[in-house]
């Protein structure tokens, strides 16, 4: 009985541990600009298939996901020929990976380095960051794209999604430091939107949510059942501590 109890008292202590390790790497992914709450439609198929629309029309051309077959898209619904039809946008084959054309020599001479491949970018960044990511571009003169990002200041890459969010501008004020009252810091106060976009704010919103959804998905397909295995595994070690305390309860109680 001992035993059994140390065991399942390690196995707390390396949970507790891999959860603290992920709060502390979500803590130092997440300081700067303060990071809005991604909803969570990794379990919704038609959320998946949209932000899978999304992904090929939008991240494909340039970002590869080589760790992602598109015949994988099965699993949240899709048939090999709505694949084909409508996923596939260019000689690639159903069970092929999603990769680019784009060779890595000619990414980095157009955007000064090889764009991320995004199979993973979701556990690497969280489903926060890649949220806030995609809806705080804003129009800046001074970058060599014309655009800039609160998550990611002077990022290199373009708002590709901008025909759909429109142009805008973000504004800012000078405020004094609390810290150091001679020092001035400039603070992020709104946006002014330039240009409409073809959707609304929160049709926007609404699409990229689906699109994080997505790569968070991608990152890891098996999500869903991992955590439905968890779940069996902590009621079986639950029901299996019960009952050994009870059998040891009742081997031991003649013997004095």
């Amino acid at each position: 009985m001992k035993r059994i109890l140390q065991t399942l008292i390690g196995l707390c202590q390396a949970t507790m541990l891999v959860a603290a390790l992920g709060l502390s790497v979500n803590a130092s992914a997440n300081e700067g600009f303060p990071l809005d709450t991604a909803p969570n439609r990794v379990s919704n198929n038609a959320s998946l298939q949209n932000g899978a629309k999304i992904f090929v029309n939008y991240c494909l051309n340039c970002h590869a996901a080589s760790s992602m077959r598109y015949n994988r898209l099965r699993d949240i619904g899709l048939t090999d020929q709505q694949i084909k039809d409508n996923l596939i946008l260019n000689d690639a084959k159903v069970g092929d990976l999603m990769t680019v054309s784009m060779s890595p020599k000619d990414a980095k001479i157009w955007f000064g380095k090889v764009p991320p491949d995004l199979s993973v970018e979701a556990r690497a960044r969280g489903t926060d960051w890649l949220y806030t990511y995609f809806r705080t571009f804003y129009k800046d003169e001074n970058t060599p794209t014309g655009w800039n990002n609160l998550a990611f200041p002077n990022v290199g890459m373009p708002h590709v999604l901008w025909q759909l969010q429109g142009e805008r501008a973000a504004k800012f004020e000078e405020r004094k430091d609390p810290h150091d009252e001679a020092r001035t810091e400039k603070v992020f106060v709104g946006f002014e939107q330039l240009t409409p976009g073809t959707m609304k704010p929160q049709e926007y919103d609404d699409n990229i949510a689906d699109l994080v959804a997505f790569l968070s998905w991608m990152s890891e397909p098996v999500q869903l059942e991992r955590k439905r295995l968890g779940v069996i595994v902590l009621l079986f070690l639950a029901i299996f501590t019960i009952l050994a305390w009870r059998l040891n309860k009742a081997y031991w109680k003649d013997v004095h």
